[in-house]
């Protein structure tokens, strides 16, 4: 079989290793997708008719780059627990329920809590923060977040000494989210970062972008943001977060260990085994098959100055 370079395959073509391995999951998880859209209570409705506007400051901090169009951030979705179709989260998470919605801390921590999201939007302070997306399928997107920093919510539970990572855990109801009824993935979506990389100022958890509420298919009501990791990294959905003394086993890790690391840092000097991670495509508001212009992946996508001294000493294309 003739395996093309990135620079040669629309992102929308691209099938993550697991779903390459197994067509059978991979149709599964569509026929998921096709039995809602043929669901007349799915209709043609796309977004919440008057989308909740949120209060925030500007972060001086964010990136003067051209902005990636809200119809593109909001019409192109990685988002599995809905579809495998980069196009299908739009529609099929339109009728998805955020309230009431908590999520629960624990684990090694002095206060564990569980935070009713709406407490959660009043009692931290929000702010506009443009950052660079980058996923590992060779796409990029510039966003304009809405959210606050992870280490700032993290402190209200005072995690303890023995703690050393944040364990992430996505909802798992798959009567709203029809694609964890196939095997694509293992369900629930678990992710996890170290817990230096959790408190850096830079990893927030979002609560919307553009100006207004997450929409759903972007991981409403609150997701993480980690700028300058891989976009897998960025989970959906939180409705826990754990502090452990050990490695959590993410769940794109545990699909294809060979493809996802745990650290997931933007590297352009990794390939992925599939494609070149040297170069990406911007989405800008041109349209999705093949559209954007290509430009030169940057390390710790641009944001070296501010984390690369997390790494110092390890060997990034080992710890991938």
């Amino acid at each position: 079989m003739l395996i093309r370079k990135a620079p040669d395959i629309a992102s929308s073509e691209i099938t993550p290793h697991s779903l390459y391995l197994n067509r059978r999951r991979f149709l599964q998880g569509a026929a998921a997708g096709a039995a809602m859209l043929a669901m007349p209570s799915i209709g043609s409705r796309l977004l919440a008719d008057t989308p909740q506007k949120l209060q925030f400051s500007k972060w001086p901090g964010s990136t003067s780059e051209k902005q990636t169009p809200f119809n593109d951030i909001t019409h192109y979705n990685n988002f599995y627990e809905f579809s495998t179709d980069k196009n299908g989260p739009a529609t099929l998470a339109q009728n998805f329920r955020t309230r009431p919605w908590t999520v629960k801390v624990e684990g090694l921590v002095n206060k564990p809590k569980t935070f009713d999201i709406d407490d959660i939007l009043k009692q931290n302070p929000l702010e506009e923060r443009i950052y660079r997306h980058r996923c590992v399928e060779a796409w990029s997107m510039v966003i304009p977040w809405v959210g606050f920093p992870l280490a700032n919510f993290l402190k209200q539970v005072e995690p303890n000494s023995k703690a050393k990572f944040v364990e992430f855990t996505t909802l798992w109801d798959p009567k709203q989210m029809p694609g964890e009824n196939s095997s694509v993935l293992d369900w629930p979506y678990v992710e996890g970062l170290r817990l230096d990389e959790a408190m850096n100022p830079l990893a927030i958890l979002a609560v919307g972008l553009y100006g207004q509420a997450l929409p759903n298919q972007d991981g409403a009501p609150i997701r993480l943001v980690v700028p300058w990791k891989y976009g897998f990294k960025s989970i959906k959905s939180i409705v826990k977060i754990k502090l452990v003394d050990k490695q959590p086993v993410n769940t794109w890790y545990r699909s294809a260990p060979g493809e996802y690391g745990f650290y997931s840092n933007v590297n352009p000097n990794r390939d992925h085994p599939r494609w070149s991670q040297k170069t990406e495509r911007r989405l800008d508001g041109a349209g999705f098959l093949g559209s954007g212009h290509r430009i030169p992946t940057q390390m710790f996508n641009g944001y070296g100055d501010q984390v690369a001294s997390m790494y110092s000493g390890m060997d990034l294309i080992k710890n991938y």
